[in-house]
């Protein structure tokens, strides 16, 4: 069963390396860090220390695992943090995040077990943790042989995934026999994980770790501030990781909300694209919206300060931008990708609207729907989406007792899920001490 699916990893490797080395060519998100993808890592000093590897795929994994990180270097000082991402976003913020704990910061191996074996003799672990649920069948294979101990950590298995997995269940099933400790965030999870057959006495549910999000300001809040002149004259709505085609769908939301609103008062609209490969493709629709425009990786300028329309085309800053907003769409939710991370502008006490489609992160949203803590649309068609998201919007920026109602509503349900951090660093205490 491992050849066949090694057999069929290759396969579709030498399909995509056309687009491998195209993209190599043009220095893009697939080509970086190919090297050592293949378990050419570069050197590190663990100074005698057993190793503690730490997987995030991207972006939100490796922002999930911060307070993880502090508590686990609290906890066991004796030990050395590398980390792994999977994407290139995932890389430039863990490299920016960990910089002073993590010795190490590298891509994650190709799913072969001769390039598996070269990373994992490279980094030597005691301890493998994997953020959330990333199966490779043969790291955990390889990590297994080794007698490294592996958890999952954070795990989530939505019904989509869990559909997916069950098609090659044998498989699987085989994979979870390597884990240690599977760590859910929630009961619907940890069930799931189970039924694919994972060791009911190995499965706990810890709680989402997200839930414990560093709630502190940013000096760069201020800086954004200041350069854009944001202010309660023209409140900002931010429309956070969206998907294509939501940003179209925004827009003419945000055309139509200027009909209802004096030139001077017009609400500011900050859009901040999930995937930084999009980030041309947004700029020019903004661009040709009619509206003032500002790019954040663009040079200051003094037009930055009037402008209608702000492109968060940058990594690792949206946290610092909540802070700013009166209200926050979070986006992947107007279609059926699931949905993107609510906890936050939750953390920032800020009012939240959100699609129908939050499949992705069904228990929080139902948390927070229960607790009147968040505004979600109904399924429409598309041709709707505009005119219910601009209703929205202009009731909600009228409306300050409504919309500080669900901001102190969201905060609260934060506030009451915290201690998943706590509760995983105490089942993972007889790993590290092993």
């Amino acid at each position: 069963m491992y050849f066949i699916y090694s057999f069929a990893l290759t396969i579709g490797f030498l399909i995509l390396l056309p687009r491998f080395l195209w993209d190599a060519a043009r220095k893009g998100k697939y080509a970086a860090g190919f090297w050592q993808r293949f378990g050419h890592l570069p050197e590190f000093d663990a100074e005698g220390k057993p190793v503690i590897w730490l997987h995030a795929v991207s972006v939100g994994e490796t922002n999930a695992a911060k307070p993880l990180v502090k508590e686990i270097l609290k906890n066991f000082p004796d030990y050395k943090l590398v980390v792994s991402t999977t994407t290139k976003t995932g890389q430039t913020l863990a490299r920016e995040i960990f910089k002073n704990e993590a010795a190490l910061v590298f891509y994650f191996p190709f799913d072969w077990s001769f390039v598996v074996r070269r990373a994992l003799e490279k980094i030597n672990p005691s301890v493998v943790l994997i953020m959330e649920t990333e199966l490779w069948f043969n790291f955990l294979r390889e990590a297994r042989k080794s007698e490294i101990k592996i958890a999952l950590v954070n795990g989530r298995l939505s019904e989509k995934s869990f559909k997916n997995y069950k098609r090659i269940r044998g498989l699987v099933q085989r994979a979870l026999a390597n884990l240690d400790l599977a760590l859910m965030s929630g009961a619907s999870d940890a069930e799931r994980l189970i039924e694919l057959g994972c060791a009911a006495e190995k499965t706990f549910v810890t709680g989402n770790i997200k839930f414990d999000s560093e709630t502190s300001k940013s000096d760069l809040t201020e800086t954004l501030r200041r350069r854009f002149a944001i202010d309660d004259a023209r409140p900002l709505i931010v429309a956070a990781s969206t998907h294509a085609p939501e940003e179209r769908w925004i827009l003419e939301s945000y055309r139509i909300l200027r009909d209802k609103f004096s030139a001077e008062n017009l609400p500011r609209l900050l859009i901040a694209p999930r995937h930084p490969e999009r980030f041309v493709e947004v700029a020019e629709l903004m661009q040709n919206s009619g509206f003032r425009f500002a790019r954040r990786s663009a040079l200051t300028s003094e037009s930055d300060v009037n402008a209608d329309l702000i492109l968060l085309d940058s990594i690792g800053e949206l946290r610092a931008v909540y802070e700013l907003a009166k209200l926050v769409f979070v986006g992947g939710s107007l279609i059926p990708h699931g949905g993107q991370n609510v906890l936050e502008p939750a953390a920032a006490k800020k009012a939240i609207v959100t699609g129908f489609y939050t499949m992705n992160f069904a228990a929080i949203v139902q948390e927070f729907l229960r607790t009147e803590a968040i505004v979600q649309l109904p399924q429409l068609a598309e041709n709707e989406i505009p005119v219910r998201l601009n209703g929205i919007f202009n009731e909600l920026l009228h409306e300050e007792k409504r919309r500080k109602r669900l901001a102190e509503n969201a905060f609260a349900v934060l506030q009451a899920n915290r201690g998943a951090v706590e509760k995983s660093i105490e089942r993972l205490t007889p790993l590290f001490e092993h």
